[in-house]
């Protein structure tokens, strides 16, 4: 089973999980996609995520049970992930813009068609990849990496996390991890958990791999099949400054997704929205 929003009771886990308490307030930027002058960059500002900035670490290949960056420099050396006790569901303070992420990949059929639009129009995205599926198409995710994508990791074969024991969560977010670095030369520093279902062990174990919970604001519902036209008018209605928008370029018929992605992309860069993605720092 890959969409998150599936098995009965989704959003309630996510609420639940929000319930555990308040994250820490730290600073937050965002990055820019490259070749888009017209678009001021975003002020550094309070926030509710960890610190970010705009390059990522290549970290040691051992994301299970130690820190992963004792091997940069002291200057590049990202924040060390705190334990949160709630994912990050939208990116407030950083201007005009909006996040535009895609799980469950990546796939041949689709992923290469959300690519070519995010590449025609040079904006970025959040990629959260499942382990066996990166595994799988290789080439996909180094040419995600190779266009300047955040790869986030989502879990090897997408479980109700909340339903695995420690052991199997730490396998689950580690092997994925492990594969990413293998093949991109860089560890993810964000974690998606498999429908919206967190708890404090799974907090604990992505922090524990320096990875910061990320969720969402808007779900386009994409993994329901329920048209373009019903796809693009949730984009559009929930478009926010600071929003992050759910889509899937795998786990079904996404052909939907990426005929939508066609169509919203360039309306919100039209209405003035920056399309970034956050980095930690």
């Amino acid at each position: 089973m890959r969409n998150d929003q599936r098995l009965p009771g989704r959003r309630s886990l996510l609420r639940m999980a929000a319930g555990l308490g308040a994250a820490t307030v730290v600073r937050m930027n965002a990055a820019d996609p490259a070749g888009t002058p017209a678009r001021p960059s975003a002020p550094s500002t309070e926030g509710i995520a960890g610190p970010l900035s705009a390059f990522q670490v290549v970290r040691p290949p051992d994301h299970r049970l130690q820190p992963t960056t004792a091997a940069a420099p002291p200057r590049l050396r990202p924040a060390p992930a705190p334990v949160r006790t709630r994912p990050f569901e939208e990116l407030p303070d950083i201007g005009h813009a909006m996040v535009l992420s895609f799980d469950d990949g990546p796939d041949p059929r689709y992923t290469p068609g959300i690519l070519a639009t995010l590449r025609a129009y040079d904006v970025r995205a959040m990629f959260f990849l499942c382990g066996e599926t990166a595994q799988a198409h290789q080439d996909l995710v180094r040419a995600i990496a190779d266009d300047g994508h955040t790869i986030g990791n989502h879990s090897w074969t997408h479980p109700m996390i909340t339903e695995l024991s420690r052991a199997g969560i730490r396998d689950e977010l580690g092997r994925t991890s492990e594969m990413i670095e293998t093949i991109t030369g860089a560890a993810p520093l964000w974690y998606r958990a498999p429908y919206g279902a967190w708890n404090r062990t799974s907090f604990e174990i992505g922090a524990a791999m320096d990875m910061e919970p990320m969720a969402w604001t808007v779900d386009t519902l994409d993994w329901t099949e329920p048209g373009v036209d019903s796809i693009v008018r949730r984009v559009r209605e929930g478009a926010a400054p600071g929003v992050v928008v759910l889509s899937h370029d795998a786990g079904g018929d996404r052909s939907q997704s990426v005929a939508a992605l066609r169509r919203y992309l360039p309306e919100l860069l039209d209405d003035g929205y920056r399309i970034t993605v956050p980095r930690r720092g």
